[in-house]
């Protein structure tokens, strides 16, 4: 490049302020997903009350049975 060359050079300070350091840390980590917690439990919450249902379904089949097992003793 010859020194009379119409571009310009940009020159940073090494030195920033302690809040524009602290801004650009923050950017640099908002930009950075993190593990969802949340995921994990809503996943968690889905399968207890999966099993909650299918804990309710088989106490009705029993009480269908009981049921069906005291109408033929009453009619024997």
């Amino acid at each position: 490049m010859k020194p009379d060359s119409p571009m310009k050079r940009l020159v940073v300070s090494p030195m920033t302020t302690p809040e524009y350091n602290d801004w650009w840390v923050r950017r640099i980590n908002d930009n950075i997903p993190k593990p969802s917690h949340e995921n994990k439990l809503e996943k968690k919450i889905e399968q207890i009350e999966e099993e909650k249902m299918n804990l309710r379904l088989d106490a009705d089949v029993q009480k269908l049975e009981e049921e069906r097992l005291r109408k033929g003793k009453t009619k024997a």
